[in-house]
């Protein structure tokens, strides 16, 4: 809901409160975000709000440094790192922004070429104008009555005739008061990715940001802003998310009078846009969600909002396929008579749908040549694709497809017809990774070339799934396309190519389903989420190390969303040996499938993934739609566990994993979380029944395991 008296602005979700109001000398001035408050309590706020305004007399600029704002601005009496920052034609950057008008308005607000909520309730919509120039800050709030999570954006606009530089244009600003708050981010690299970490935040600047042309394994779009003594089950904290793929800025700052202002956006480091006369730049979506319910209560908040927001509607609740992909039963050697054993074992075992990874086109024996060439190598598979398809269809399996669209290797048809295509800077060598150069996708020809190619493999083949990869981050950003005076354009020109390329294919193609992937989980997050439903959570499938990357991806992401896979052992990437029931169990906790060679497994390991198909099948719905309950952290115990709950408190599933055997280690009890109190549930595996409030207070017995031993137990709601 949202209610105004023209000075006073009051925005209520779910349990949240938000308040703005206009100053008599047209500043605008944040007043409150936290528990939810009523239209009556807008005189308290506004009373405690003149203690920190900077007076009706306009000369008072020097003042607005200590009033906690919406939108900060440059070299004015605002000494923050401004929210934006743009240039007259004379060079001065100089601004100081003030109301002008607001409307509200049905449903999301307009975001035009990027990701986006695509429903909502209300949207207020506030206008900044700026004093020294012919520049306009739109503010949007977007709001749901039923969700913690209140959507911003910003879109910045030349009302003049005269051309206005861009050099920072975050999404949004968020002051909080009272001091003493922590930041959780999630960081790491290949292999290792969303780690949580949480330190106090210190005086200064403190900036999380990706440079490499995607969101990065790095660092996430994400941080938790936590108040003193907020737990995963207790406590306030505000989650702040980006929707958005490509290079990001979010970055905290201490102010005067304990006050912590929390903005970002896209990463101004190069950063500059040209707006000529009457054009505007529209900033991406930010998330803002409130719990005061822990870290917790947090990420169900949003899970919620991005199945039920984001996520394409088609997919978000739909039943997942349970895939087999060839990568690492395979790598690039392989033919039709390698991929049909795997095809007809998948079959046996339950699985649906066969994904051919790297390698299927153009000269592509290893990773040196090929890319780009986005035709069958029919010397390597007789008949073309059609021939394996024949064969899933044979055995009762759909067909998928592995492509890399962003990126060309110099030693293909493409980039020898158009080398230009690649980006490069004049006199400077390209920095290669993996033997691949990025394609320019801030060109519309290059976008286009590679959609025709990819659309003409979809529609002459019936392909039921894509997975979309990316494996090296951007170099160079310069496109022989674009002026000097724009090649500060070039980082977010290229997501919005990205985008339109994936906003045409899944328009093109919407009965195909389309999976992310970034060198493993290099692009995770809600902007790729808009058009994957999916996004392969790390190159890194060990059966113990998931459970610390899927951890700490939970943290603002679905379940759902995760895409995790059975591999081999002794694994590939770390070499550990884990039990296959282990590997069942941790990758049940997303959307499932395998990652080897299915026809070389015994007789006893196929029994073993039958069941495991089973299982993962009969809980689908619970990861489809029901609500985590982390239980125990891997990071900091030597045990992990996760409890989903439906959202009617009837159904549970809990995943547990021992790391470790240490003497005497036993008997620790693990106390579930979630559940109804006043509901009976019987635990399958244990053959008791228990209430809710006895498995929370009382809990239960860690179960007796080996080294790297799971498991799983099944709760179901019974009659008293």
């Amino acid at each position: 809901m949202i209610y105004t008296d023209g000075s006073v602005f009051l925005l209520q979700g779910r349990t949240y409160g938000y308040a703005i109001r206009v100053l008599g000398n047209g500043f605008l001035q944040h007043l409150y975000y936290g528990g939810k408050v009523s239209r009556c309590d807008l005189g308290l706020l506004a009373a405690m709000g003149d203690t920190t305004a900077p007076g009706d007399d306009i000369n008072m600029d020097m003042a607005f440094d200590g009033m906690p704002g919406e939108y900060g601005f440059f070299a004015h009496g605002d000494f923050h790192d401004p929210t934006a920052v743009f240039v007259r034609s004379d060079g001065a950057a100089v601004s100081r922004l003030r109301y002008k008008s607001y409307r509200i308005y049905d449903g999301t607000a307009r975001v035009v070429g990027m990701p986006h909520v695509r429903k909502a309730d209300k949207t207020l919509e506030i206008t900044l104008k700026d004093d020294f120039s012919d520049v306009e800050i739109l503010l949007n709030y977007t709001v749901c009555d039923d969700s913690d999570v209140l959507v911003r954006n910003a879109v910045v606009k030349n009302m003049g005739k005269i051309a206005v530089g861009v050099k920072k244009a975050f999404s949004f600003c968020l002051d909080l008061p009272n001091g003493e708050y922590s930041m959780m981010r999630l960081a790491g690299t290949w292999g290792r990715e969303r780690c949580p970490e949480t330190a106090p935040i210190a005086h200064g600047i403190t900036r999380l940001q990706s440079l490499r042309g995607a969101s990065s394994h790095q660092t996430n779009p994400f941080t938790a802003v936590m108040r003193p003594g907020c737990t995963e089950e207790s406590g306030e904290c505000f989650g702040i998310q980006l929707v958005y793929s490509g290079s990001f800025a979010i970055t905290a700052e201490w102010s005067r009078n304990a006050q912590l202002r929390i903005q970002g956006g896209i990463n101004d480091v190069g950063f500059e846009w040209t707006l000529n006369g009457g054009e505007e730049l529209v900033t991406p979506q930010a998330l803002l969600t409130y719990s005061c319910g822990g870290t917790g209560e947090m990420s169900r908040s949003i899970a919620r909002f991005l199945r039920d927001r984001i996520i394409d509607p088609k997919y978000a609740y739909s039943p997942r396929p349970v895939v087999v992909n060839n990568w690492e039963a395979t790598y690039f050697d392989f033919d039709n008579e390698k991929l049909f054993p795997i095809i007809d074992t998948a079959a046996e075992l339950g699985i649906d749908t066969f994904v051919l990874d790297d390698g299927w086109f153009g000269k592509r024996d290893d990773d040196r040549s090929g890319l780009g060439d986005w035709f069958v190598n029919e010397k390597k598979l007789k008949g073309g694709l059609n021939t394996l398809i024949d064969r899933c269809k044979s055995r009762g399996l759909k067909f998928g497809l592995w492509f890399e669209p962003e990126m060309v290797c110099e030693d293909s048809d493409l980039y020898r017809a158009h080398p230009d295509y690649a980006i490069t800077a004049n006199g400077v060598q390209p920095a290669r990774s993996r033997n691949q150069l990025v394609l320019d996708f801030t060109r519309k020809d290059v976008v286009d070339r590679i959609y025709t190619a990819i659309s003409k493999i979809l529609a002459e083949n019936d392909i039921s799934y894509v997975k979309w990869d990316m494996n090296r981050s951007i170099t160079e950003c310069y496109s022989s396309k674009l002026p000097p005076e724009r090649q500060g354009e070039f980082m977010h020109r290229y997501i919005l190519g990205v985008y339109d390329l994936a906003e045409r294919l899944t328009g093109a193609f919407p009965d195909v389903f389309f999976e992310g992937c970034a060198g493993g989980g290099g692009r995770f997050d809600a902007g790729a989420l808009y058009y994957f439903p999916q996004i392969w959570t790390s190159d890194v499938t060990d059966g113990y190390e998931r459970t610390k990357i899927q951890w700490g991806t939970s943290m603002c992401y679905p379940l759902s969303a995760m895409s995790c896979h059975v591999s081999v052992c002794p694994n590939h990437q770390t070499g550990r040996t884990t039990p296959l029931f282990t590997r069942g169990a941790v990758a049940s906790l997303g959307a499932f499938g395998y990652e080897l060679d299915l026809s070389k497994l015994t007789e006893e390991e196929k029994s073993q993934v039958r069941e495991i198909t089973r299982n993962y099948k009969r809980i689908q719905r619970l990861i489809l739609d029901g609500d985590l309950y982390r239980i125990i952290d891997p990071f900091t115990r030597d045990y992990f566990c996760e409890a989903v709950v439906s959202a009617d408190k009837t159904e549970a599933y809990v995943v547990g994993e021992r790391v470790l055997c240490i003497p005497c280690d036993y008997n620790r009890y693990v106390y579930l979380r979630g559940l109804d109190p006043d509901k009976v549930y019987e635990i399958e595996e244990l053959g008791v029944a228990s209430s809710g409030a006895a498995l929370m207070n009382v809990g239960l017995l860690l179960p007796k395991t080996a080294d790297f031993g799971a498991w799983t137990w099944h709760l179901k709601a019974v009659e008293k």
